[in-house]
């Protein structure tokens, strides 16, 4: 037990940390290639942010979990969006002015609409998979499509801050391309240690590898988008936070649990659409009134709605502890 707790710690660090090389080396090579700053930000840094999830899900999935895939997947959105948004909008609330955001609400939960539907028959298919995987090809190449040509939004202005600021000392292209491999290899290697220190600690305990997915797993593969927000946060960098929140839930929602179901077919059992499918769609739902100032006179995320996605997620994980406690006991 003691070395597979050791193994998830590990795991998690050097998979955050991996993610991060992986980002640099593949945003400088991709400067030193010519390609322009919004797309670099649109594609690369969307990508390595939920690079530890897919990394994850996909080991999962190779390795017959499923649990584990989809729980990493699922918890991953309720971690970034009752946690995340929360722990955030509580520190100063989130105002809420890019149109891209407001578009990409609604399109998160029309997402995980389509994610449900595929759940009521108990299995994710691998065709499901690849349903998935299509439908978030079209989904980035059109967000790809309007970035290019679209107006001038403030989302983009502070991604493009973000990008500018990045870029201003960019690594010779002998070390991006070093670290771009570097960084992709640790991946999997510290994928491979999370994934086998979760599972070894859920066949310990007596417990599914899906709770393990939704918790702790789901708590470490999400420190890049808590990292990203608390320091959106202090550049006031408003819309970021919610870009950054809503690119990954997009991203697990389709590419990551996708990927896992087209590595693996998922069995999926009956919890998952009830209880943690559901209440990512509720959270999904509760983002987008909030978003569109539904709750309040301004649209903004207000400290009061922060607490209450912290309450949320405090009582969610509260009651998966207690099934593992039960368990336990029993």
């Amino acid at each position: 037990m003691l070395m597979a707790i050791g193994a998830i710690l590990a795991g998690l660090v050097l998979l955050v940390w991996s993610a991060d090389k992986f980002v640099e080396g593949a945003a400088a090579t991709a400067k030193h290639l010519g390609m322009p700053t919004l797309l670099i930000g649109m594609v690369i840094i969307g990508f390595g942010t939920s690079a530890p999830e897919l990394a994850v899900s996909a080991m999962a999935a190779a390795d017959g979990n499923p649990g584990l895939a989809l729980g990493n997947g699922y918890g991953s959105n309720i971690t970034n969006i009752a946690l995340i948004v929360g722990l955030t909008a509580v520190i100063a609330p989130i105002a809420v002015h890019s149109q891209v955001v407001r578009k990409e609400l609604p399109l998160l939960v029309v997402l995980t609409l389509i994610a449900g539907a595929q759940l009521i028959d108990g299995e994710l298919s691998r065709m499901d998979g690849w349903v998935l995987l299509a439908v978030f090809a079209a989904v980035m190449g059109w967000s790809i499509y309007q970035g290019l040509r679209g107006k001038a939004d403030p989302l983009e202005n502070e991604a493009n801050a973000e990008m500018t600021e990045m870029m201003e000392h960019p690594m010779p292209m002998k070390s991006a391309l070093m670290w771009l491999v570097v960084g992709l290899v640790l991946l999997i290697v510290s994928s491979r240690l999370l994934v086998w220190g979760a599972v070894t600690i859920a066949q310990s305990l007596g417990v599914s590898d899906l709770i393990i997915g939704l918790t702790i797993v789901a708590i470490g593969t999400s420190l890049p988008e808590l990292a990203s927000a608390l320091a959106a946060v202090r550049k006031n960098e408003h819309d970021l936070i919610l870009g950054n929140i809503l690119g990954s839930g997009i991203f697990n929602t389709l590419a990551v649990v996708g990927l896992a179901a087209a590595i693996h077919p998922l069995t999926v059992d009956p919890e998952v659409l009830y209880r943690d499918w559901t209440l990512m769609l509720a959270l999904t739902v509760g983002l987008l009134a909030m978003g569109f100032g539904i709750t309040g006179w301004r649209k903004l995320i207000s400290r009061f709605d922060g607490a209450f996605l912290l309450v949320v997620y405090v009582a969610y994980t509260g009651y998966l502890l207690s099934t593992v406690v039960a368990v336990g006991t029993a």
